[in-house]
């Protein structure tokens, strides 16, 4: 409790407070009570931790959205009042002797330092928690809900800190729904399903907003998740590293960042060899989960088409030479180069394709915004629910495939500028729901402009240039990847040791260090980037 409360307890408090006379638990979870929830949000001084672990590199957030033309100005802040958080938790009839259990899966000292500072606030107002890392399969641990939405919660954890990187603005909302896999700690309501529906209705920006702000209401009036902060990500270079004019963007996502034309100094040697992080820790991730995060997403996969940097639109083709998109935005076509290969030396196909969409369906932590977008098309359900072999939305004449939708996915084209093909002749017979677990995931056969070379899980991965790159062969020599987690506790100490060229983080303290290093430079870039805290309101 000592660790910031002396900093944080002259701030100003705000009495506003959402009406609570007729609160009351919703199940025998004393969490799914909007009072204990609100009680939760009062009880942090955000700002203060900010000013302090996060050296002020972080922004207060209010709404889950990141600020900009979606932030409704209605909301409340819920600014640190004490006094209201006890309040609330007097009205609710919290027991005091409860503790509840805080699951984290950064593994960097920010983190923990934030852990130890929202344990002090909770005990300051009565609530007992205890932080725990997550380690193993994150995703089950997170994520496992109960096939009836309204059954007792199958997950063991109370609340849970994380974060949602996102490439569209629904993206903050959709898993919310009822009986969606990744709603891990939310049964749904339907005032928020309705809420949900008239965000995905439409691709006026206009009509947007206006949905957006309603959904932003509802979520901060229950408190259904606590948004935390927002924070700029850094791209992290050496100076021994040039782009040669290539973009910059949300490097978290994929786009047209041309990094076959980046160049890196020789070493003694004579070669070319770039430095980064990233590389697999146990296994190569699929790409079609954290879709352009690690080594293999952004260099040994190729996607259908080219994002801009910004995510807000289609710089052009990629694995598709072109695409055509219907008036009213329900059918796609994309047209496959003539002259791509998988790093094996074989071509890709339409039907690598087609086979790559129908398997994502099926795989558990698809990325939502991607498995709406699949699901929207004709015949999915059907096809989800076995009742046909293939999905009828999906056709192909030569090298064209044409996508029919059923319903209007606002955001089909950055879903197929993020979606990463696999090769499918490496899956026959392996079960979607476990591909990850097929043995292609120690050596993947990619289409990018790096294919994997040597692979030390848990040390390092070491990548070669694709000579047979449609784009043309990579000037970089090699690519040596450290293992990494999201928030590379080694990053600092491999800047100084001149072995990292490229990075990207998000975490403060390596900002303050690395911007201390002559040889290392930082670029920011405002990114849909929101931490946040979950509260699982299932019964218990």
């Amino acid at each position: 409790m000592k660790i910031l409360l002396a900093l944080g307890m002259a701030l100003l408090m705000s009495t506003s407070a959402i009406g609570t006379a007729a609160a009351q638990a919703t199940n025998n979870n004393p969490l799914s009570d909007v009072r204990v929830r609100q009680a939760i949000a009062y009880a942090i001084d955000m700002q203060t931790i900010i000013d302090t672990i996060f050296d002020g590199n972080a922004v207060k957030a209010v709404g889950m959205l990141p600020n900009g033309p979606f932030k409704n100005p209605e909301l409340n802040p819920y600014d640190y009042n004490p006094d209201k958080a006890r309040e609330l938790l007097k009205e609710a009839g919290w027991d005091s002797n409860r503790t509840l259990e805080m699951v984290y899966y950064y593994d960097d000292q920010i983190t923990a330092n934030l852990m130890q500072a929202l344990q002090a606030y909770f005990a300051d107002v009565g609530i007992n928690m205890n932080a725990r890392l997550l380690t193993g399969d994150v995703a089950k641990t997170l994520g496992a809900i109960p096939p009836n939405p309204t059954d007792k919660s199958l997950v063991s954890w109370d609340l849970g800190y994380g974060a949602r990187a996102a490439i569209v603005m629904q993206e903050y909302y959709n898993d919310y729904a009822t009986g969606k896999a990744s709603s891990d700690q939310f049964p749904g309501s339907p005032e928020m399903d309705a809420a949900i529906a008239a965000t995905n209705a439409s691709t006026d920006t206009e009509k947007q907003k206006e949905a957006f702000f309603a959904i932003e209401k509802l979520m901060n009036d229950n408190v259904y998740t606590v948004p935390l902060y927002y924070q700029q990500l850094f791209t992290v270079e050496s100076d021994r590293m040039n782009r040669n004019g290539g973009a910059y963007g949300n490097e978290q996502f994929n786009y047209n960042w041309d990094v076959q034309n980046w160049t890196v100094e020789p070493d003694a040697s004579g070669k070319h060899v770039f430095y980064t992080n990233g590389a697999p820790v146990d296994y190569f991730e699929h790409p079609w989960a954290n879709l352009g995060l690690w080594v293999g997403n952004r260099f040994v996969f190729d996607r259908l088409l080219f994002a801009n940097g910004s995510m807000t639109g289609i710089a052009g083709g990629d694995l598709a030479e072109s695409y055509t998109i219907s008036d009213d935005g329900k059918t796609v076509t994309l047209t496959l180069r003539d002259n791509i290969k998988w790093h094996d030396g074989e071509p890709i196909t339409v039907d690598d394709v087609t086979w790559s969409f129908e398997a994502a369906l099926f795989v558990p932590n698809l990325h939502g915004v991607v498995g709406k977008t699949l699901n929207a098309l004709e015949g999915a359900a059907d096809y989800m629910a076995k009742k046909a072999e293939h999905i009828s939305g999906i056709s192909t004449e030569g090298n064209t495939i044409t996508l029919k939708f059923a319903t209007l996915d606002p955001n089909v084209l950055i879903s197929l500028s993020q979606f990463a093909p696999l090769p499918k002749k490496y899956f026959e017979g392996t079960d979607p729901t476990v591909l990850q677990q097929n043995a292609f995931w120690q050596k993947p056969v990619g289409s990018g402009p790096f294919k994997v070379d040597t692979v030390a899980f848990g040390d390092y991965a070491s990548l070669l240039p694709f000579d047979d790159y449609f784009l043309g062969k990579p000037k970089i020599d090699q690519v040596v990847a450290f293992a990494s987690a999201d928030g590379d506790v080694n990053m600092v100490k491999n800047a100084a040791a001149n072995r990292i060229d490229f990075a990207v983080t998000k975490v403060t303290s390596d900002v303050k260090a690395l911007k201390d290093m002559p040889h290392m430079k930082l670029t920011p870039m405002d990114i849909p980037y929101t931490r946040m805290m979950w509260i699982n309101t299932y019964d218990k």
